[in-house]
């Protein structure tokens, strides 16, 4: 479809779901600057468009020992150290984004979107060897019909669920079980939306998943699996949220609250939303300084916590689509220096 004919198909599904959140065009918000204290190496992949997505593990007893997994979409998984070097590699295709979950004995479980069969999803799942820095393999679960792209995590009592996010629009809920050296999986229940989708997160605080589409805005979705309503949280408006939105990450802050952060690829910016409610609450971009700054940025990641003296709030990192003259990579930034940048801008 184009044009006037897209239009209406927008307009006509927008008529079929409430509309929640206060991301009005009317109201535009400054943009805080910060700049990335680190970086990790680039990837190996050197034409186009290739680093995509990351994923946090912060070591509770060695904040500094903490763990980045990330994605070369055309090639596989890196474990990075908060140095930025990378301490091993998984040639694993085309795994387009990445998301980990501690379950405690079970230990850390990564699991990566696998588009290697652009006709069948799979989920790729491993265990973060935390002291050695590798993935070791659990197989592959089903993620649906279609393009893999996005994919995000949820604990259970039992194992945990993962969401399959396809790029037609299809969101998969598949639950996941684990053995010693095993993963199996099935789908639970299966949603729609209507454009194309990567992005997602899951707050197990408020059982509400979180997706984008990319033209269209954030989706609130229930976890649980009988439950299949969605409400459009946030909308693309211009302004504050400018397409295409990508990378969703949460930074919680007590029962309920904290902010959702969206990838506002644009505009290369980071749009924030105010938990619960989700009312736009500031934007930051990251801008060159001893690091370069990012652009058209994909996947992003939020870990609360002490990760040492240059993160001792949280670690944020972003995906850089622009890391010229080398191949692509992600920027590590201080939580404490956004919270701050915003302070100044509000």
């Amino acid at each position: 479809m184009r044009g006037r004919e897209l239009a209406m198909a927008f307009a006509l599904f927008a008529a079929a779901w409430p509309v929640q959140g206060r991301a009005a065009a009317a109201h535009s918000y400054p943009t805080a600057s910060v700049k990335a204290r680190s970086e990790t190496r680039p990837v190996a992949t050197t034409q186009g468009d290739a680093a995509d997505d990351p994923a946090i593990w912060r070591n509770p007893a060695r904040p500094q020992a903490s763990l980045i997994v990330a994605t070369d979409k055309k090639a596989g998984l890196y474990v990075y150290g908060l140095d930025g070097r990378s301490r091993s590699f998984v040639a694993a295709g085309r795994v387009n984004n990445v998301d980990l979950i501690d379950l405690g004995p079970a230990g850390v479980i990564v699991v990566a979107s696998d588009r290697n069969d652009e006709a069948q999803a799979k989920l790729q799942v491993y265990r973060l060897d935390t002291r050695a820095a590798t993935l070791v393999s659990l197989g592959a679960v089903t993620g649906g019909a279609g393009e893999a792209y996005g994919v995000c995590l949820l604990p259970r009592p039992d194992g945990l669920d993962a969401f399959s996010v396809l790029k037609h629009g299809a969101i998969h809920q598949v639950r996941i079980s684990l053995d010693a050296n095993r993963a199996s999986g099935r789908i639970v229940r299966s949603l729609q939306l209507q454009t194309q989708t990567e992005g997602c997160v899951a707050d197990p605080r408020t059982d509400t998943l979180y997706v984008g589409e990319e033209d269209r805005g954030i989706w609130a979705f229930s976890t649980h699996e009988d439950d299949r309503r969605a409400t459009l949280v946030a909308q693309v408006d211009g302004q504050h949220l400018l397409a295409d939105v990508e990378g969703l990450a949460i930074a919680p802050d007590g029962v309920r609250g904290g902010w959702l952060i969206a990838s506002s690829q644009g505009d290369n910016a980071y749009a924030l939303f105010r938990l619960p409610d989700l009312v736009p609450a500031g934007r930051f971009r990251i801008v060159p300084g001893q690091f370069g700054g990012t652009e058209e940025t994909d996947g992003i990641a939020l870990a609360p916590g002490n990760f040492g003296r240059a993160y001792p709030r949280g670690l944020f990192i972003a995906q850089d689509g622009d890391n010229t003259p080398a191949a692509q990579n992600f920027k590590l930034v201080s939580w404490a220096d956004v919270r701050r940048a915003l302070s100044r801008k509000h």
